[in-house]
């Protein structure tokens, strides 16, 4: 179900925990292999990160929060969803409950490892993708939503063009190509329909009141506004909001904040101690 390459050990820290990069492979539902990166340090809890639309487990903010996590000695695994950087599978636009399904994988897959996952960290798409998770699943109670997309109407336009829907209606396809004119991907009829008939309000009000969810968002965002985060507040029962005055869409020049957030949150609601036990042996010998 997972193989592992070698991995790279680093010290950090006083007490100079190390850190193992594990490169593994977690199976899906669908039989597509899954590739993620833990940074273990032996703690029982690990936090999943999730990237965004077209993204991947390599680019920020999702290796500074895997890495901040780790050096306070929590675990923590980035990953790809199918079709999106070294995971098998082929891009497909909107696909959100199917990411669910790839985030529900790697859940049960730590779960079946005696693991506690005590948090989903959820970059741009990946933050609605995590609070799917939590309206549907009830085994993780912090959620940390980082510029997601409350209404997924938006932002289509940017990518289709305005005349999008007649566009499908008449083809059943539109293909997106880049500035040189190549074809980057194409959204069908079906993908489409899956992002305007994913209801964030609907799964908003689903998520039950033991989990926490804490919203971030740049007010200088110009991928996603900073109103869309306001309307989660307004739709999910146990909820914190929190703006990063001059924060952009990934958090640029704002990544030490971004983590700390972050972190003061996670570990504020855990029900665990995240420190792995040679270290607290360490540290009662001191």
């Amino acid at each position: 179900m997972m193989g592992r390459s070698n991995s790279t050990p680093e010290d950090c820290n006083l007490f100079s925990v190390e850190i193992q990069h594990q490169k593994m492979i977690i199976q899906n539902s669908y039989n597509e292999k899954l590739v993620g990166i833990l940074h273990e340090t032996g703690s029982k809890e690990v936090v999943i990160v999730c990237h965004g639309y077209r993204s991947c487990k390599d680019r920020i903010p999702m290796v500074n929060l895997a890495a901040a996590f780790a050096t306070e000695r929590i675990s923590a695994f980035r990953f790809d969803f199918a079709g999106n950087g070294e995971s098998e599978g082929s891009f497909q636009y909107g696909n959100y409950h199917r990411e669910v399904d790839d985030l529900r994988a790697v859940i049960q897959y730590f779960e079946h490892e005696k693991r506690s996952v005590a948090a989903i960290i959820g970059h741009s798409k990946g933050g609605n993708v995590a609070l799917l998770y939590a309206s549907k699943f009830d085994d993780v109670h912090n959620v940390v939503n980082i510029s997601g997309r409350f209404d997924l109407k938006r932002g289509i336009e940017g990518r289709l063009g305005k005349d999008y829907l007649q566009r499908i209606k008449k083809y059943g396809f539109i293909d997106v190509a880049n500035r040189k004119g190549n074809i980057e991907y194409r959204v069908t009829r079906e993908s489409l329909m899956d992002r305007l008939t994913t209801g964030t309000s609907a799964a908003c009000q689903l998520i039950p009141q033991n989990c926490r969810v804490l919203s971030i968002h740049g007010c200088a965002d110009k991928i996603v506004p900073m109103e869309d985060a306001m309307e989660f507040a307004k739709h999910i029962s146990n909820h914190k909001l929190h703006i990063i005055t001059g924060a952009d869409h990934e958090y640029t020049c704002h990544q030490n904040e971004l983590a700390s957030i972050v972190l003061d949150f996670v570990k504020s609601g855990s029900s665990h101690d995240m420190v792995p036990t040679a270290k607290k042996s360490l540290r009662s010998s001191l």
